[in-house]
């Protein structure tokens, strides 16, 4: 919504029509002779080498597979084995001209593309930088295997230890590259540029987004591939991802070297089938699926359908497209065309194709068509190619020798170490900074109005006769998140944050007012209503060094942003091996007087989600103290923030909100009140309501609860609860999560466990009410509210004189509705 983009109704109403320009398709037409100018004969033999071990590679695991032996060598890999044999020239075209400093990305099929860049990277690396990179990855361990029995040069040394690591981590070995955590479809090697392959369809894309946008804000160099299946072009998150990375803002509103288009190549591996779904004709309607650059933006992102059963014509394509990324006319979309020989899986039977077409298609095998082409043109003789034939699968065999023996290739100990994947789980660093140079700003923090404005406020609630100040006057919730955002995006340069209204309207709840100010384009930005790509992309940008702010604008919105919240967020750290931070701090504030759709608290959903850092403040000093802390670390923290005390002012820290930096370690609740008959830990907003709740069970039965605010929810330290416990001997759980399966209902099953010989009755939940979230005008029927807390203690814990209930806690009236399903 920038002001400077004046939306002329004259112009938007003219007639006119949208004019589409021709999409190239198979257009390469060049002779093997021909390209003899632009490639040395031994550059030519090294793409059939390149493509013949993938091919070996790819075969020998589906021999594995489906008869559990290769080359006499024997055993069962019970593991997922997607194979890409047939697709082998459209991997190694893809990686040809790739530096290290261009970064790739996959999909589930990806052990071909893992190699051709592996390969690529190891013949344009200098011995020294080999040798450097084997022997600093997990302290050479890897390249202590492979170094036995070697002989030849470094670069021979390389390709066993990148055969090897891959191998390794498909079998689930701790010398694999991500420490056997990763496997087949998930396997990835950094230092080679082969970034995270994804099991999710689709997954890799809008991750490959913020990889993309990670070097443009960042100014480092190299392009980024997305290779993604032809069918997942149905996916949301792709569709949203090409979105993102179109953003006309890239080209009209950010300024200065950064303005242009992301490097990014969205590389369709067209091989025409998704699983079992034959993509043309059957399941999409596309045809050909260059054809979806034409509805992107006004390049039609330079679409093009390349031949990829012919290495030199996707090898031109990737020159071409890399002089479009140079330019920064980014993003382009290119469609290679290829196809697998073998079925989804090796289970997989392709009964639902026929066998005349996968023999026509193995008639122009990719493989063999090339080596005849180089036979013929005389580069080299046939005894040339079964030489380097022997050769790769004299390799394989070594290679699988030593990943499935036991003593040189272990798996993790789990009975000597139980936790050691539990260790991997979160990294738990401190780091203030991603990037060791100077943020980007537009003027001194100090000069920023919203601060001068906040430094006026009263950053305790309450005078010195105990008399709140006006709500104006008052240090709020929302300006202390404001103070730690702001404060780090002075400190670390690589700090970004984005979603829907964020930039001019200041965020929708008014957190951002004051930093469209101080912050430059590139830094703090509106994206489109695109909650999985708002998501997605922060997970790119954070696995290549960056720290991201992605905000969902409400808590019902996770839904759109499902698959990157749960399967790809908290998973990339323990599957990396641990290699990989994922400093994402997601903004998700939780609503109300709005309705079904947006006014529930989903805290329950991400919490039950290993690898995530949930919290929930309900305080300024805490919202202050507990977003520096996320920031300061290394970990993904979905981070609540209710709607209904944006505004709420300090009333628990009699110092005030200090105007300095400091940070509350995630995990550790804190005693708001003080009491002695009974203990209730509250979740986000609730805690105003349990200390309604206090007051009228002190001022009329005379009982006394001491308020425990929880804050975080993962991790979650119990001593202050159990220690509470012990002087009340009873307990109640609130929030404003549905009662039916929310953490609350976790948080009562480990207090029980933990405090048991201190209850002198079971913890007691009072979440919402199992329905949908009414209008306003009703809430207070749905949610937890005072009185629902006092009769939870009068019919469940405690009788307290004189008290009539109007909530029914009984169990008989629990028996109902869970008969009912409310």
């Amino acid at each position: 919504m920038p002001k400077s983009q004046f939306i002329d109704p004259k112009e938007a109403r003219k007639k006119g029509e949208i004019k589409f320009s021709p999409i190239p398709v198979n257009q390469y037409n060049r002779s093997l002779s021909e390209e003899r100018k632009n490639f040395s004969d031994n550059d030519l033999i090294r793409i059939y080498h390149d493509m013949r071990l993938i091919r070996e590679f790819e075969e020998m695991l589906n021999l594995i597979k489906t008869t559990g032996e290769y080359q006499g060598i024997k055993y069962n890999h019970p593991g997922p084995a997607h194979l890409s044999i047939g697709q082998e020239a459209a991997a190694v075209g893809m990686a040809y001209t790739l530096t290290v400093d261009d970064f790739i990305f996959g999909s589930h099929r990806s052990h071909g593309e893992i190699l051709a860049k592996g390969l690529s990277a190891i013949h344009q690396l200098t011995e020294a930088h080999l040798i450097k990179i084997m022997e600093e990855f997990f302290n050479g361990a890897i390249l202590k295997v492979v170094q036995k029995n070697h002989e030849g040069d470094v670069k021979s040394l390389a390709r066993r230890f990148l055969v090897y690591g891959t191998l390794a981590e498909i079998f689930a070995r701790e010398t694999g590259f991500n420490r056997g955590l990763g496997g087949s479809m998930h396997a990835f090697f950094t230092p080679f540029g082969v970034y995270p392959n994804n099991a999710i369809v689709g997954g890799s894309a809008d991750i490959s987004v913020g990889a993309a946008l990670y070097k443009k804000v960042n100014r480092k160099p190299g392009l980024v591939v997305a290779n993604i299946g032809d069918a997942s072009m149905a996916c949301g998150p792709v569709w949203e991802s090409l979105s993102f990375a179109s953003m006309d803002q890239f080209t009209q509103l950010w300024e200065g070297d950064i303005k242009g288009g992301l490097p990014l190549i969205i590389n369709i591996m067209n091989n025409q089938y998704g699983m079992g779904g034959q993509t043309c004709g059957e399941t999409m309607g596309y045809g050909k699926a260059a054809r979806i650059g034409a509805g992107v933006n006004e390049d039609q992102m330079h679409a093009e359908r390349v031949d990829g059963y012919n290495p030199l014509a996707v090898i031109n394509a990737y020159k071409r497209k890399k002089e479009i990324l140079n330019e920064k006319k980014g993003p382009v979309l290119l469609e290679i065309l290829t196809y697998r020989f073998s079925g989804h899986s090796p289970s997989d039977a392709s009964s639902y194709r026929s066998k005349e077409e996968i023999e026509a298609w193995q008639q122009q095998d990719c493989v063999f068509n090339y080596a005849n082409n180089l036979i013929a043109e005389g580069i080299c003789k046939k005894q040339d190619i079964k030489a380097i034939d022997n050769d790769i699968i004299e390799l394989m065999k070594e290679m699988l020798q030593l990943s499935i023996d036991e003593s040189v290739s272990p798996r993790m100990n789990m009975n000597d170490h139980p936790d050691q994947i539990g260790d991997m789980i979160f990294s738990d660093e401190s780091i203030e900074k991603m990037d060791n140079r100077d943020p980007e700003v537009l003027m001194p923090l100090a000069d920023n109005p919203r601060v001068k404005q906040i430094s006026r406020k009263e950053r305790f609630a309450f005078d010195n006769n105990g008399e709140p100040f006006s709500k104006m006057k008052q240090y709020q919730l929302r300006d202390g998140i404001f103070e730690a955002i702001a404060d780090r995006f002075y400190k670390d340069p690589t700090l970004i944050a984005y979603g829907e209204e964020n930039r001019d309207w200041g965020g929708a709840f008014a957190v951002y007012r004051g930093l469209t100010e101080a912050l430059p384009y590139h830094r703090l930005f509106n994206s489109p209503i695109a909650e999985g790509a708002i998501v997605g992309v922060a997970i790119g940008y954070a696995m290549c060094g960056g720290r991201v702010i992605p905000e969902i604008m409400y808590c019902d919105f996770l839904g759109r942003s499902g698959d990157e919240v749960f399967n790809q967020l908290p998973k990339w750290q323990a599957m990396s091996g641990n290699l990989i931070k994922m400093p994402v701090t997601l903004r998700v504030s939780v609503g109300s007087k709005y309705g079904a759709q947006h006014s529930q608290d989903w805290t329950s959903l991400v919490a039950h989600i290993p690898g995530l850092k949930v919290v929930f403040p309900a305080t300024p000093y805490d919202a202050k103290g507990l977003m520096n802390s996320a920031l300061q670390g290394t970990d993904p923290v979905i981070f609540f923030e209710s709607q209904r005390i944006y505004d709420i002012g300090e009333q628990f820290h009699q110092q005030g909100v200090p105007e300095e930096y400091y940070e509350i370690p995630l995990g550790e609740p804190d005693i708001k009140k003080e009491g002695s008959d009974v203990t209730i830990l509250s979740v986000g907003a609730t805690l105003y309501r349990a200390l309604d709740a206090a007051k009228m069970l002190e001022e009329k039965y005379n009982f006394s609860a001491e308020i425990i605010d929880a804050r975080s929810l993962v991790p979650f330290n119990y001593e202050k609860v159990i220690e509470s416990i012990k002087k009340t001997g009873r307990i109640i759980i609130t929030g404003d999560a549905n009662s039916r399966g929310s953490f609350l209902n976790d948080f009562a099953s480990n207090i029980t466990d933990l405090a048991f010989d201190y209850l002198d009755a079971p913890p007691v939940v009072v979440g919402s009410r199992n329905w949908i979230t009414p209008a306003h005008e009703l809430e207070d029927s749905f949610f937890p509210q005072p009185h629902w807390i006092i009769d939870a203690i009068h019919q469940k814990i405690v009788p307290l004189q004189g008290h009539e209930s109007k909530e029914k806690f009984d169990d008989a009236t629990k028996i109902e509705r869970n008969k009912k399903g409310v």
